[in-house]
């Protein structure tokens, strides 16, 4: 029986190591695919001409160099924001979006197809989770990207695991795949260039805190107050507030490494300037930054986003309590870049 093929995007470089090797190939040319694969981003057998065709055939036979399959791109009216959904090989649908900043280029990967958190304003979390990505999809997803930046003169600068999925609940394929972005012989992506964020898993954030990874950290809060918090993010009933920030405030004891919390600002529910001071005397004393962003409207929450005016004062009330505070733009919502718009759709087609 035939030996299946891998994504090659799947194996570190130890393991590609030992697959030449098992073949009874010298083991150098593992170094020279992965050179190919991460600094060339070749993504055919028949790119690695410093390989013999002996070499580019066996390689064909072996490994898989394509799991993702580009179905829709949309661009945003401002050219600023491009978002691809991708349709994997068992006919899922995940998504990935380009954003320009002056000079950054960050990409929102997801981890999963669906997501089984079931925050209310999230379209991925309406969508239900369908299953994890491999570490090497999740890889895919940034060389994509890498690629068209490439032919345009630029390159990633920035990685965020915010698209659709939990990344900490795909704890192992996240990490792996940051480590092999990360690898000097390969994008030599650093680690300060990655930020995961999670809506709270707090077993996960302590086996983080425990790693030290140089990685950003971002808390998705968006409440505080459990009563708040529960109904907008089921997770909370399960890890509440106090609980969390529990294992915030041990996470920043253990790095050094400033948290950002994330609060998707949300018309006449969490926009208040009293919330604003709620959510300040919860972070007191924590070396914190809050990343506040009016909601992206989805089909089935019928919140909306708050306007400049409100976003302002919540900003004003946190600064004068001493916490630093940024609010985002929106982006790319005339392509609905929130993340599993797009995806949602997808998934309703092949059903």
């Amino acid at each position: 029986m035939e030996t299946p093929r891998r994504l090659i995007y799947d194996l570190d470089l130890p393991e590609l190591e030992q697959a030449f090797l098992a073949a009874r190939e010298p083991v150098y040319r593992a170094k020279q695919v992965w050179q190919g694969l991460y600094q060339q981003l070749w993504n055919q057998p028949a790119q690695f001409t410093n390989l013999p065709k002996t070499l580019r055939d066996w390689l064909a036979r072996t490994f898989i160099f394509q799991n993702l399959t580009p179905d829709q791109v949309l661009y945003s009216t401002d050219r600023e924001t491009r978002k691809t959904l991708f349709l994997l090989p068992d006919e899922r649908a995940i998504e990935a979006v380009l954003m320009h900043y002056d000079r950054r280029k960050t990409l929102c990967i997801s981890t999963q197809a669906g997501c089984a958190m079931g925050c209310v304003f999230c379209a991925t979390g309406q969508m239900g989770f369908k299953r994890h990505l491999t570490s090497g999809e999740i890889v895919e997803e940034v060389l994509y990207y890498a690629r068209m930046l490439r032919s345009e003169g630029e390159q990633v600068t920035n990685v965020v695991f915010m698209g659709m999925g939990e990344p900490f609940h795909n704890y192992d394929a996240t990490m792996s795949a940051i480590h092999r972005l990360n690898h000097p012989d390969g994008m030599n992506l650093g680690a300060r260039r990655f930020t995961i964020s999670t809506v709270g898993l707090v077993p996960v954030i302590k086996r983080f805190a425990d790693e030290k990874s140089q990685v950003n950290l971002a808390i998705s809060l968006h409440a505080a107050n459990d009563v708040l918090r529960s109904s907008m993010l089921p997770i909370n009933r399960k890890y509440p507030i106090q609980e969390l920030m529990a294992a915030c405030r041990e996470y920043i004891e253990k790095t050094g490494r400033r948290l950002t919390f994330e609060w998707a600002l949300i018309q006449d529910v969490n926009d208040s300037v009293e919330t604003a001071r709620e959510l300040s005397n919860l972070l007191r004393g924590m070396i914190a930054h809050v990343n506040v962003i009016p909601l992206n409207p989805t089909h089935k929450f019928a919140g909306k986003g708050s306007t400049r005016e409100r976003a302002a004062a919540f900003k004003a009330e946190l600064e004068q309590a001493g916490i630093p505070c940024t609010v985002r733009m929106r982006r790319g919502i005339d392509i609905q870049a929130g993340c599993g718009q797009l995806a949602t759709q997808a998934e309703k087609s092949t059903a």
